[in-house]
């Protein structure tokens, strides 16, 4: 079923626009006026064991899962709109900042970079399923801690290395497995951003 304008439902965030540019008359946050951004729609916040996806046929934000007691979301965990990813979902974005966010809301996001991983369905069984599942890493045009991260070289190692146990442990609990490939810098996030417009573009 496709949304509608009389749906009940919220206004969809999948239709916004996938990039701006900052307002020449902003004087908050640390982008420059003009500097182009991302637009991303927060699903999951940080601190959250819930894990909360947007419907777009009914247009609301359902809880799709809840995390063991002691296992949260690192960072706030939203989506790029106009795009389909590699798993045929909206293509993931991990935002860092220092306060959660709440689903639903959008951000001005700097882009940093991307963490390329593959991810295996059916492991333990005859025929098993990989996919890529890449999430993009960015920054909240809000932050002030992360105001000096310009790539994705500047999360630390062990910043990066506890994002990769943290899916790790997600996707296990999912009886998945998943492997990162590579941190990739802003040019290979912006091609994999390219790929996943085109798709939603030209999408039946």
């Amino acid at each position: 079923m496709s949304p509608s304008a009389s749906s009940p439902g919220l206004a969809d965030p999948t239709l916004l626009d996938p990039f701006t540019r900052k307002p020449e008359s902003s004087s908050s946050g640390t982008a420059h006026p003009g500097q182009e951004l991302l637009q991303v729609v927060i699903e999951t916040p940080r601190g959250s064991r819930n894990k909360y996806s947007f419907d777009p046929d009914e247009r609301v934000f359902r809880l799709k899962a809840a995390l063991p007691a002691g296992m949260v979301f690192p960072y706030d965990f939203g989506f790029i709109p106009r795009s389909i990813g590699g798993d045929g979902d909206p293509l993931d974005i991990l935002v860092l900042m220092e306060e959660p966010a709440f689903p639903g809301c959008v951000l001005l996001v700097r882009l940093l970079g991307v963490m390329e991983a593959e991810q295996v369905e059916h492991a333990d069984t005859d025929h098993p399923e990989t996919q890529r599942n890449d999430r993009l890493i960015g920054v909240a045009e809000t932050a002030q801690i992360y105001a000096n991260f310009d790539q994705i070289d500047a999360i630390p190692v062990q910043m990066r290395t506890e994002i990769e146990q943290f899916f790790s442990n997600y996707h296990q609990l999912q009886g998945k497995r998943s492997r990162t490939l590579a941190w990739s810098d802003t040019p290979a996030a912006r091609d994999l951003i390219s790929e996943a417009l085109l798709r939603y573009k030209n999408k039946p």
